[in-house]
């Protein structure tokens, strides 16, 4: 039976694009389309629909939150806030899953970090 793969590509609307793209080059190491394909390293990808009026993304009119794995997230969370970039930690954002940070892109759109354990399995909970 075909199945989805992964991930193929993440698309939304920016009122600056082009500055966008470039903030998420400098700031997060990923390439626009106008560049590259971004070839991510393979690991756990979480597709998870959440309630429509949960807390979780910020603010109420955003209707989706990307989230990237990163390899060491202290590393991470210290060169974003050395750009000067707001990193937010809660504790009980950190899981059997993995550490989380939350930052905002200059656009407003939340992004969450997540650093899983090692060794994640495919089932959790």
């Amino acid at each position: 039976m075909a199945k989805v793969t992964g991930i193929g590509g993440l698309f939304f609307r920016a009122r600056d694009p082009k500055a966008l793209a470039q903030w998420y080059e400098t700031h997060l190491g990923i390439d626009d389309i106008a560049r590259s394909a971004w070839h991510q390293a393979a690991g756990p990808t979480v597709f998870a629909p959440f309630a429509v009026d949960t807390a979780y993304f910020g603010r109420d009119s955003q209707q989706w939150m990307v989230n990237f794995r990163v390899d060491d997230l202290d590393a991470m969370m210290a060169r974003l806030a050395a750009a000067g970039i707001a990193v937010e930690t809660r504790a009980e954002w950190d899981s059997e899953v993995g550490r989380f940070c939350r930052i905002h892109d200059p656009e407003g759109n939340p992004i969450e970090l997540w650093e899983p354990v090692p060794g994640l399995p495919d089932t959790v909970g």
